[in-house]
């Protein structure tokens, strides 16, 4: 038998480390404490064997992927000498700051899957161990407005946004780790999980040419900076003249932020980067004993990188179907009812990661996916749909909702008259039916003159849809309100 190196792992401490009790509690004795803490590490000179190496391999590739997705995005705005939009159409900005649109994103973006044309969107990321960063909040008067943080799990934790009463001021974003002294004109300082910090403004905005340019003076006051930039004056971005850069990506689908053959040498990079949660001492323990293996043995490696180019294959490309996140719903309806919250779900995390990175969490935007008709077939362009709410039961929000098309990648696929959403926006210029009811008609070709005020223009290929729920109501998320279902129509 040929003599192999064994490493530090036991396979069957994998289900230990799944469960977020692993860790110690307050109530716990001495004794008790001390077997937990003998249980979150890994004895040195347990054995590995390779197809032991290769089953905790692809588990840990489910749980790190959206992280190393993280960080990945990170990397890619960095790049940015200021900021600007790549391509004239993605707002991008060097860490630190955010770059804003001023008005709808592109079509043709490709950095991130599901979109939408509800919000006008900013973006970028900080490192807020090395330096914190201000969000400046002007006074939205009426208008929905969130800012969203999000941690490197794709947690969010900013709780700053028209529903929570935010006040406008200068708000200081700080890591972890970070010791430094909040300067004086600071409204509150927000304590972030990880250093790690992806910053996503959303403002509302109708469709009509008059919103768009009321929002343009309240929206140049949008600014998020590093803190050495902070001089305690309100800063002012004329955000229509970004400067634009270079596109680096063409294609139909979103940029692909994973490589699973380089994805442990990543996670071993940004690991120590991402605090465990209470109880993923052991998971931790688990995966630094593997990447330890890894990069002594080159066969552990090799391993595992098969591990991860199975399991990125077999596991997470799936997963990008909506079908696949979330809770299933009457009708053929999927939601997920713990966005951007997920803590120990790893599994919904990475899905959304997959499909539909940075949502908002549930009390801000509650998200329906749908691929079916009532009958249970894919929606496709060569037939007509229609989706109708009865009288009084358009989505109840305190916010405002919409109906988004996407192509199968979750894009944007461009129409005649340039509409990838109705809702809210542009549910003055709808007609509604005799009874009080609406009726979405979800085709490729007019509907007719007489109904293209409620025409959601689909693709020729399959497609689906989105609706979100901006400021749900509380029906929304106990789920006594659900979306109708879309029927199939005869041409």
């Amino acid at each position: 038998m040929k003599k192999e190196k064994f490493f530090l792992i036991n396979a069957l401490a994998t289900a230990i480390i799944s469960s977020p009790m692993a860790g110690a509690t307050p109530t716990q004795s001495a004794s008790t404490q001390s077997n937990v803490l003998h249980l979150n590490s890994i004895p040195a000179g347990t054995v590995i064997t390779k197809e032991a190496a290769a089953a905790i391999a692809k588990d840990t590739y489910i749980w790190g992927w959206p992280i190393v997705n993280a960080f990945n995005r990170r990397a890619s705005f960095a790049q940015a000498p200021e900021p600007g939009l790549k391509g004239g159409i993605l707002p991008v900005a060097p860490t630190g700051y955010v770059s804003m649109l001023h008005g709808y994103i592109s079509p043709e973006q490709r950095w991130v899957a599901h979109p939408n044309q509800d919000v006008v969107y900013g973006f970028g990321f900080g490192a807020v161990d090395d330096e914190p960063v201000v969000l400046q909040v002007p006074d939205f008067g009426d208008r929905f407005w969130v800012y969203a943080l999000y941690d490197a799990r794709s947690d969010e934790f900013s709780k700053l946004g028209k529903q929570y009463g935010t006040k406008p001021g200068n708000y200081l974003v700080v890591g972890p780790n970070w010791k430094g002294k909040v300067p004086a004109g600071i409204t509150k300082v927000i304590h972030a999980p990880t250093e790690l910090v992806a910053m996503g403004p959303r403002i509302f905005v109708n469709d009509d040419k008059a919103d768009q340019d009321a929002l343009q003076t309240v929206l140049n006051q949008v600014a998020i900076y590093p803190l050495s930039k902070y001089d305690g004056k309100n800063k002012i971005i004329d955000w229509k003249n970004s400067p634009h850069f270079p596109a680096d990506s063409t294609g139909s689908s979103e940029i692909s932020w994973v490589d699973p053959t380089t994805f442990f040498d990543q996670l071993a990079e940004v690991l120590p980067k991402v605090p465990p949660l209470p109880g993923e001492e052991s998971r931790y323990a688990m995966i630094n004993a593997l990447l330890s293996a890894a990069k002594t043995d080159p066969e552990i490696k090799k391993v595992i990188n098969s591990a991860a180019v199975e399991a990125d294959k077999e596991i997470v490309t799936p997963m990008f179907d909506f079908k696949t996140n979330g809770q299933t719903l009457p009708n053929g309806w999927n939601t997920p009812s713990n966005g951007a919250r997920w803590g120990y779900d790893y599994l919904t995390r990475t899905a959304t990661a997959k499909s539909n990175m940075y949502v908002n969490q549930p009390e801000e935007t509650r998200y329906f996916f749908v691929e079916v008709d009532k009958d249970g077939q894919r929606l496709k362009g060569d037939s007509n749909y229609t989706i109708t709410f009865p009288k009084g039961k358009t989505p109840p929000v305190n916010g405002f909702w919409s109906l988004t098309m996407y192509d199968p990648q979750h894009f944007f696929e461009k129409n005649d008259i340039a509409r990838y959403s109705v809702g809210t926006k542009n549910l003055k210029g709808m007609k509604y039916n005799e009874d009080g009811s609406l009726t979405i008609y979800i085709q490729h070709n007019s509907p007719g003159k007489d109904k293209e005020a409620n025409w959601l223009p689909a693709p020729e290929s399959e497609f689906e849809m989105t609706i979100r729920t901006y400021w749900p109501k509380p029906e929304v998320l106990n789920k006594s309100w659900t979306p109708p279902v879309v029927e199939k129509v005869s041409k």
